[in-house]
């Protein structure tokens, strides 16, 4: 329901969209609109400020990037791969990264199988940590999100069982890159030492006005 419709001179709408005179609405109700009214107003202005600034900092950086590796005759774009940046005078350090969306397919299920074999014929004792790790790896997470970094860790163990290998090497088939996202960091130096402390500037989530 639209509730931003056309409302008549000294009513409002209600969330039912039904126009109730302001005079029939209590003071701190009309004060609590008033002010989430505002907020919201002035949080879509900084919003799309944001992502214009997100926009403006991965150009440039993608800009240098490429200017950098014209030095060495790369003609190669910069918007690609994680950066470091570093100020001459080793105080301010901007870091883009970019971070892959992976998905796993059917094949998934198929590794999952050969891993539960193994863990089947195992002795529960002299693999019970690897068992841990396993179920924790193909549980999901309060979004109903398979764990990725969990499962692509379990190929690091080296497992002479065949039944392993294949599972390690579906895990591997199966990976599927659905996209990438990108995030722009700043941090300055905390002092004389070599610790870093972060600007903090939320702008993962930044959407472009709509």
């Amino acid at each position: 329901m639209n509730t931003e419709a056309t409302t008549l001179p000294g009513h409002r709408r209600d969330a039912l969209g039904r126009l109730v005179p302001e005079a029939n609405i209590k003071t701190i109700d009309l004060l609590r609109d008033e002010l989430v009214r505002e907020l919201v107003e002035k949080a879509r202005v900084l919003s799309l400020q944001i992502a214009e600034a997100k926009a403006d900092f991965h150009a440039r950086i993608a800009s240098y990037v490429e200017l950098s590796t014209m030095e060495y005759g790369i003609k190669r774009g910069g918007k690609k791969g994680n950066v470091t940046l570093i100020s001459y005078d080793g105080r301010y350090k901007v870091e883009r990264a970019i971070s892959e969306l992976i998905h796993f397919d059917e094949r998934l299920q198929a590794a999952k199988a050969l891993i539960d074999d193994c863990l089947n014929d195992w002795t529960s004792d002299s693999r019970s940590e690897l068992r841990a790790l396993v179920q924790d790896a193909f549980s999901v997470d309060q979004a109903q999100n398979i764990r990725v970094q969990q499962i692509l860790a379990l190929r690091r163990f080296q497992i002479e069982d065949e039944r392993w290998r294949s599972a390690m090497q579906a895990i591997s088939d199966s990976i599927q890159i659905i996209g990438s996202k990108s995030y722009v960091r700043f941090f300055e130096r905390v002092g004389n030492t070599t610790s870093w402390r972060r600007i903090s500037l939320n702008m993962a989530n930044a959407v472009e006005g709509e």
